[in-house]
């Protein structure tokens, strides 16, 4: 009987990274959410994971950085890749008026990727480590005046509305992940 594979990513239950898994792997592995970028690629070298998804690069915001940087500075090797279309959603809890949104609240590379969006919508972008953070950032804050960019499947996850779909600047949104792991598999 074969063991399921472990997969860390960056951010919480719902984020992008974990989409690109779902996509890669399909269902049957376990998903172990982080925090940052380094805790992924830390909890792969000490063997708490079997593979790491991380994302490299987005076809509008360019290159993530960090995880290159972290790629020359350990020992996992690159398994694959996926391409994952990436479409944001303004979400909100269920009572929230788009109209009433004063604050939006998601990752940098969200914000950036939507920045058209959030400049009609005249509100104040508040950047965050993670899309789908974000969404439970505003579930427990409770206020009317807030918003944040996510995946829909985020939404879903934390019983959340989606007020607009598709509000990215550019429909050729595109984001490329690494599968990392120490050994080919």
């Amino acid at each position: 009987m074969n063991k399921r594979k472990s997969v860390a990513f960056q951010g919480e239950r719902g984020a992008y990274s974990e989409e690109a898994i779902l996509s890669f792997f399909k269902s049957d592995v376990i998903v172990s959410p982080y925090q940052t970028l380094f805790d992924t690629f830390e909890a792969v070298q000490k063997k708490e994971v079997d593979f790491a998804v991380v994302p490299v690069e987005n076809s509008l915001e360019g290159s993530i950085n960090e995880t290159y940087d972290l790629l020359l500075a350990t020992d996992l090797k690159v398994q694959g890749e996926i391409i994952l279309r990436i479409q944001h959603s303004l979400i909100s809890r269920p009572e929230i008026k788009i109209g009433n949104i004063r604050t939006v609240y998601s990752h940098p590379q969200a914000l950036a990727q939507c920045r058209k969006f959030l400049r009609n919508l005249g509100v104040t972008p508040v950047a965050t480590y993670d899309t789908a953070g974000s969404v439970k950032i505003i579930r427990k804050k409770k206020s009317n005046g807030i918003a944040a960019i996510a995946s829909i499947r985020a939404a879903s996850i934390y019983g959340m509305n989606v007020l607009k779909e598709g509000i990215e600047d550019n429909s050729s949104n595109y984001t490329r992940f690494f599968i990392l792991a120490f050994e080919d598999v």
